[in-house]
């Protein structure tokens, strides 16, 4: 997965990010990619809420469905 720069993710749109609001600037857990998408469900399994959680499964998968974590 190709590395994503502070000046790249700022550029992203709120839309890109499973939690747009969680960050006055940008959100948390971009998912531009399907890399990053897989990346999000990685990440909030390790430390999100179980409200997080939720919610970036349901985007995740909203924007790629069919997705799975692990493959």
């Amino acid at each position: 997965m190709a590395k994503i720069s502070y000046a790249q993710r700022q550029k992203l749109p709120k839309s890109e990010f499973a939690i747009p609001s969680k960050s006055p600037d940008s959100g948390s857990y971009p998912i531009d990619t399907l890399a990053r998408g897989r990346n999000a469900l990685a990440r909030v399994s390790q430390f999100g809420t179980s409200q997080e959680k939720a919610t970036v499964r349901n985007k995740v998968r909203a924007k790629f469905p069919g997705i799975t974590q692990g493959k």
